[in-house]
Parts: C-alpha cells; sequence; structure tokens
C-alpha cells in the first residue's frame, strides 16, 4: 500500500562532537541528545557517528574493532527508532565481507532500514585508502516523500547529487572540517537551489582524535534555497525545524524548472 504523502515533518539536527573510536560513549551521548527534542519524526546526526572519520588502524588501536563487525550499531539504531516512532539517519563505520564502508543508514519506523555506501571517498585525506566506495545512487520513501541520501564529499559532486528523478528532500551527513566551514554553507543552498528540494546538512562539532577541528555549521534550507534553520554553531547542540512539503509542491508549481534539466545518465 503507497503511503499518503505528509505535508510535514519534525526533524530534529543532532550536532554532536562524536566521541573518538568509541561506540559506546557515541551511543549514549546520541540517545541523550534525541531525549533532549522529544516528538521529531526525524533525528539527523552526523557522518561516522559511531566512531568519528576513521580507519581500520585507529580502530585496531582502539579495541573497538568488533564494534564494527558484528552489526550492533544498525541494531542500536533500529532500537531506538522503535523506541522513539521516529526516523534516524547517520552514517556508521560498516565492515562487510571484509571491506569497510562508510555507510549511510536511515531506519525507519513504518519501512525498515536502507543503506548507502559513500561514493566519492575523500582522496585528500586517505579515505580511499581505508574504505570501499559505493557503486549506486540510493533514494528512501519516508513519510510518502522521496529522500535522496548522500555523504559529506558527495557534497562537492552536482552530477551525483542531481534530482533527476524527483526526490523531494536530500540529506547530507558529515565530518566536514572547519577551514572549508564556508564551502560546506554554500554548496549546501546551491544544492537545494539547483534540485528544487529542501536540503539538511548535519556536520559534527569539537575537535577529533587526529586533532581536526569541526565547526557545526549544521543546518537546512528550502527549494528557493532560504534557511529553515541554522546554520548553527560550533557547540555540541540540537536544533529542531519543520518540512514543510505542501510548501515546497507550491513552489515546483509556481517555478516548474526541474523538467528543463538535462538528460544524462551516470556510469558507475
Amino acid at each position: 500500500m503507497t503511503k499518503t504523502p505528509s505535508d510535514k515533518l519534525r526533524c530534529a539536527l543532532v550536532q554532536a562532537d562524536t566521541r573518538w573510536a568509541d561506540p559506546p560513549a557515541n551511543r549514549e551521548n546520541l540517545a541523550r541528545l534525541m531525549d533532549s527534542a522529544p516528538g521529531c519524526d526525524l533525528y539527523v546526526l552526523p557522518e561516522t557517528c559511531n566512531t568519528g572519520f576513521l580507519g581500520d588502524s585507529d580502530l585496531d588501536e582502539a579495541g573497538r574493532h568488533d564494534e564494527i563487525t558484528d552489526g550492533r550499531e544498525v541494531a542500536w539504531l533500529e532500537s531506538q527508532t522503535g523506541e522513539r516512532g521516529a526516523a534516524i539517519a547517520c552514517s556508521i563505520v560498516a565492515e562487510e565481507n571484509g571491506k569497510l564502508f562508510n555507510r549511510f543508514v536511515l531506519t525507519r519506523p513504518d519501512a525498515g532500514t536502507v543503506l548507502y555506501d559513500k561514493r566519492h571517498l575523500f582522496g585528500f585525506g586517505g579515505e580511499g585508502r581505508r574504505y570501499t566506495a559505493g557503486e549506486r545512487r540510493v533514494r528512501a520513501g519516508l513519510a510518502g516523500r522521496r529522500v535522496d541520501l548522500q555523504v559529506c564529499y558527495d557534497l562537492r559532486f552536482p552530477v551525483w547529487c542531481r534530482n533527476d528523478d524527483a526526490f523531494d528532500l536530500q540529506i547530507f551527513v558529515a565530518n566536514w572540517p572547519r577551514p572549508r566551514a564556508e564551502a560546506w554553507r554554500t554548496l549546501l543552498k546551491a544544492r537545494a537551489i539547483e534540485n528544487q528540494c529542501m536540503v539538511i546538512g548535519l556536520n559534527r562539532a569539537g575537535v577529533d582524535g587526529k586533532n581536526i577541528d569541526y565547526p557545526g555549521s549544521s543546518g537546512a534550507w528550502d527549494a528557493l534555497g532560504e534557511s529553515l534553520v541554522g546554520p548553527l554553531d560550533d557547540r555540541e547542540q540540537v536544533a529542531t525545524f519543520e518540512l514543510d512539503f505542501a510548501a515546497q509542491d507550491e513552489i515546483r508549481k509556481k517555478f516548474p524548472f526541474l523538467p528543463d534539466r538535462d538528460r544524462f545518465s551516470i556510469e558507475s
């Protein structure tokens, strides 16, 4: 049965200071932060919210490799979704068939879990030496709407992010460093305008185990590029807001730009 589209979705930006290589501490902290904003339909958490932005050697040194291989992170996210009756979006470090993935996880209370493996690995930071790239774009249903799932560095590649199949919302989760914060904010706004959809960008806060500083700057933008919330400052915090899909539908009717887009396909 097709779910009737929802006009509004109450969301929470969970801008956490991720605990380095410590999944249990992150689970405890993220639950505490979500508890501070009850009654939301969607909670958005950072990229690699279970560990921070690290690779296999960091996991081994921290003695936490078992936390990545046994699937307990997805199970925990699904349990949180069940308890809260809300969807949760984030990415985690996941291992499958001996390979590491930076894996977007969207858990939903009424439709199961959807996974997307990050396509664009951050070569400048050595991500491609540790992780395996995803091969397909993923759209997921949420409250009768279509959502595009993206992770951090994907944001810099508009062809991969383009709205060529009528999605309504685009979610980016990130560990985006402070020196490039202006690019983060600018590209999120650009994706909203060019794709004529609402965009959520959730970045972590704090300083990680490799002394990389993160600015927060999480926010959300509407289909005209206007801010719905944020960008937030650099503190760990939770901000709530509402997505109004009915208003977006009216924008698309009034300004039907998407039908004029170029037609092409992406080769994996």
